[in-house]
Parts: C-alpha cells; sequence; structure tokens
C-alpha cells in the first residue's frame, strides 16, 4: 500500500529514477526472474515492469490473463498460487480484481509481492509512486503542490493511492472534482483530516481550472459501475471532459496528468499542449519500477 512508503524511501526511489532515466546503470540481476501475474488487463503497468526487468538484467514469466489462464480457473486458492509460484521466480507482480489480493498473497509468498492494482476500493502503489515522482519532477518538490484530482473518485484506486502519498508532504491542498455519485470513499477525506492536508469537493472543474498546480484527470470506470446506462456514461464523460479551449485557461506552469487508458474524458486536442504530461508520466511508470524492483530484489 502506499502507507507504507516514508519520505525517505520515497526520495531514495525517485533519485534511483532520476538515475535510470539518465541512461545509466543499474544492480544487474541477472539469473533473477519477475513474475508477473495479471488477473485484470493491463498494458503499461505489465509492460513497463517487464521492461524494468530485462534493463535490469533479469528475465520475466507469467500470465496477462491469470483469470482465464491460470489455475484460477480450477478452483485455486490465492493462498496456494502464492506458495507454488514462489519456488519459480524472485519476485512476483500482481494485479487483481480483489481489494486485498495483494496482501493475501505476500502473506503466503516466500518472495516479494508488488502490488500492481487490486480492486476497486484497493489501491494501485506503483502507479502513485509514478504520478508523485512526475510532479516531483516538473516543481522540483511535492510540497505545497494545489492538485486537483477529477473524474470517477470513488472507484479510481490510483486516485485513493496517490492521495494516501499526498498526504505525507506539507501544504498540499486537494480539490476533488466529482459528480455526487463518483465522490471519494470517505476513508480519503479522513485520512487527509488526520494528516492536516486541506481539501474541498466540487463538481466544477471550470471553477478551480485556473487555480491549480495539476489537474489529474481519471476515466469514469465503467467495468466497476453495475447497472450504468449508456446515456448515464457518455453524459459523466462529457461533463468533466478536458479539451483545448477549457487547458488554455489553466497557467502555463501547470499540468495535466492521467494514469491512462484514456476516453472521451481528455480530447486529444490536448495533446500538443504544454501542460500535457500524461505520455511522459507513464514513461516514467518504466524509471520507477526499475527503482522499485532494484530496491525490492537487492532488499
Amino acid at each position: 500500500m502506499s502507507q507504507q512508503f516514508d519520505r525517505e524511501l520515497l526520495r531514495s526511489l525517485f533519485a534511483r529514477a532520476l538515475h535510470f532515466r539518465g541512461g545509466r546503470n543499474g544492480m544487474n540481476f541477472s539469473g533473477r526472474t519477475l513474475i508477473t501475474l495479471f488477473y485484470e488487463a493491463s498494458t503499461r503497468t505489465r509492460l513497463s515492469f517487464e521492461r524494468a526487468m530485462l534493463l535490469l538484467g533479469g528475465n520475466c514469466i507469467g500470465t496477462e490473463n491469470a483469470k482465464e489462464f491460470s489455475s484460477a480457473v480450477k478452483g485455486e486458492s490465492i493462498e496456494d498460487t502464492a506458495r507454488v509460484i514462489s519456488e519459480y521466480g524472485d519476485v512476483i507482480v500482481l494485479r487483481h480484481t480483489d481489494d486485498y489480493a495483494a496482501a493475501k498473497m505476500a502473506q503466503y509468498a516466500s518472495i516479494p509481492v508488488i502490488n500492481a492494482g487490486c480492486g476497486r476500493i484497493g489501491q494501485h502503489p506503483t502507479q502513485a509512486l509514478t504520478d508523485l515522482f512526475t510532479i516531483e519532477d516538473h516543481r522540483g518538490t511535492i510540497n505545497g503542490v494545489n492538485i486537483a484530482v477529477v473524474g470517477d473518485l470513488k472507484n479510481g484506486r490510483t486516485v485513493r493511492s496517490l492521495v494516501y502519498l499526498l498526504g505525507k508532504y506539507e501544504g498540499v491542498k486537494v480539490t476533488f472534482v466529482s459528480p455526487e455519485e463518483l465522490r471519494v470513499e470517505s476513508d480519503i477525506p479522513e485520512y487527509l483530516t488526520r494528516h492536516g492536508v486541506a481539501y474541498r469537493e466540487t463538481d466544477s472543474l471550470a471553477e478551480v481550472i485556473e487555480t491549480v498546480d495539476v489537474v489529474y484527470t481519471t476515466r469514469v470506470q465503467r467495468e466497476r459501475i453495475e447497472g450504468l446506462e449508456e446515456e448515464k456514461f457518455a453524459y459523466l464523460q462529457r461533463a468533466y471532459r478536458i479539451d483545448a479551449p477549457l487547458a488554455h485557461r489553466m497557467r502555463e506552469d501547470a499540468i495535466i496528468m492521467h494514469p491512462l487508458p484514456r476516453n472521451d474524458e481528455l480530447d486529444q486536442s490536448v495533446d500538443a499542449l504544454p501542460q500535457a504530461r500524461y505520455f511522459e508520466q507513464a514513461r516514467n511508470g518504466l524509471y520507477i519500477r526499475m527503482a522499485l524492483l532494484e530496491y525490492v530484489l537487492a532488499a
């Protein structure tokens, strides 16, 4: 979970990510194996982890559709899977539909387990590390950042993980922008209150877009919302859509981020603007995951 990272470890990981982004080598893990076990679809997370391991000299095995192409279809428990595949590699990267799958697997595995996104109200810590690194890389510091988090905040595990990390810094201001039915779960405001982080909720992006340092927008998680009709889905996408005219209202030094994939909530007309940092954000994910794998495998 994001809560396990302290400021010192974050600084260390970010320094190593910069090291790798500069084209410099890290520790060599020749003969070490990464196991990717993905029960949900993934592009960036799975491929960046696998590429990260290859760049570190190791190798990869696994499955991209473990829900159908693993012994889970035969009823094997996550606990037994953990025990067995621990014999085949040195670190497990897990994505799962269960909020607590990574914690369960870590309890029974004899090798490290990295959460690559679990459940609806679970977390996606390595995406949050990528997001935080991108913000710091742009601003020079996380302290004092004014961020608007936009879209489906109820079902977005990337939002949950990022906000937990933001709570570790000083002077942070968070504005949650969403319709009432997609607001963040109560644990997030409670966490921010405990850590003295200023936050507010609104249903208007136009109200705040001119004042924030970062707009972190997310897609509507249609696959996690039961009974969502097509008309309602289309409305929710349009309601918080960022296009070039809206983005032009942002400060020149502000940035737009998105964990991707995107749908209609982020128009392609924004891609050429200087505020657009989401493809850079995706690239940073490779270097963050290299840093994290090095840290885990060297322990």
